[in-house]
């Protein structure tokens, strides 16, 4: 359970910039520790966008359950707050001091571009599990099976509608998403 909950620390500690930025790392510790498998992940990233909570809370809470019980998800949770909250109560304290130094200032502005990328590798990570099947690829080598079909074709169709009609109410995109998740076992 110690490493369970050293791992959520660490995953809070450096996920800065937010839920997407935990995807990385939240991958890298379902693939070393098998708390959760990739399709697993998917499956939290689609409930977590969906449903109020973060998706890093989230997921640590269900790694934490699976692995341990109700201790186990308590302990994750708690896990991966522990470390912003550290951080933000120093920032806090320190800021009125620095708040005018061109230190602070150049970190603030180096953090934007790391974050953005952080959110940006997430995006293809999650984009190349949900529409192509690497496995299958390794195990055949055919490159019809690299290909998921059906979600490629919702994704194509989703696409379409972004850029056809550009003022889609995101409900809209949220339950019609829900839907075709649940009908399709996507």
């Amino acid at each position: 359970m110690l490493r369970l909950m050293w791992e959520f620390f660490k995953v809070g500690l450096f996920a800065v910039g937010g839920g997407m930025a935990t995807i990385p790392f939240l991958y890298d510790l379902g693939e070393r520790y098998g708390y959760f498998s990739s399709n697993e992940l998917l499956d939290m990233l689609a409930v977590s966008e969906s449903t109020p909570g973060a998706i890093g809370i989230n997921m640590s809470t269900f790694a934490g359950i699976r692995a341990y019980g109700f201790w186990g998800g308590l302990l994750a949770t708690l896990s991966l707050i522990t470390g912003p909250i550290i951080i933000i109560l120093l920032i806090a304290k320190m800021m009125d001091k620095f708040k005018s130094s061109k230190l602070v200032k150049d970190a603030f502005v180096t953090l934007r571009p790391a974050t953005a990328g952080l959110i940006l590798g997430a995006m293809a990570e999650v984009l190349v599990l949900s529409l192509f099947d690497l496995e299958a690829f390794r195990l055949t080598g055919n490159i019809v099976d690299l290909f998921r079909l059906i979600p490629l074709g919702f994704f194509a169709l989703f696409l379409f509608i972004l850029f056809k009609f550009k003022k889609v109410n995101p409900i809209f995109i949220i339950i019609s998403g829900g839907l075709v998740g649940v009908i399709f076992s996507l």
